[in-house]
């Protein structure tokens, strides 16, 4: 966390003496100040920032391609003569464990159009998802675990 927070602070420090207040500055910063850390990671002490961080930019790529490529689905049922939605809810089983882990699963389903996260069985071990599109509730079960929960399960462990 103490890496992170150094890093943001060194983007901003970048902003400033360039005078330039852009998010492309910012992102520059960013990158210029990683690199600077990663240099003097000695002096930092004991962290997993450098290896949590490409996993973290790695996971936003993936679901930003997730989101728009729902979207793309959404959309065009929406303005299609014939839907060819298949609306279903279907039980998906977690591996996930805590109730923070659960509860970013369920948001990154709520945010995903299509998909939203129902509840969570009282054990903790299934989640029940309405899905617009259910094909087959086992392939959309597998999708899930296979896409976004085994992603989210590296985040946080």
């Amino acid at each position: 966390m103490r890496a992170l927070v150094l890093n943001l602070f060194l983007a901003i420090v970048w902003v400033g003496l360039t005078g330039r207040a852009t998010a492309g500055g910012l992102v520059f910063g960013f990158l210029l100040g990683y690199l600077l850390l990663l240099w003097l990671r000695r002096l930092i002490g004991p962290t997993t920032y450098f290896e949590k961080l490409p996993g973290v930019l790695s996971f936003m790529l993936f679901y930003a391609k997730e989101m728009v490529r729902a979207n793309l689905r959404v959309a065009r049922d929406v303005i299609s003569i014939r839907r060819k939605s298949r609306p279903g809810i279907v039980a998906v089983p977690l591996d996930l464990t805590t109730d923070f882990e659960i509860t970013v699963l369920t948001i990154l389903l709520a945010l995903t159009p299509g998909t939203f996260g129902l509840d969570v069985s009282g054990d903790r071990t299934v989640l029940f998802v309405h899905a617009m599109f259910v094909d087959s509730a086992d392939a959309l079960r597998a999708t899930i675990k296979s896409d976004l929960e085994r992603r989210v399960k590296e985040l946080f462990r």
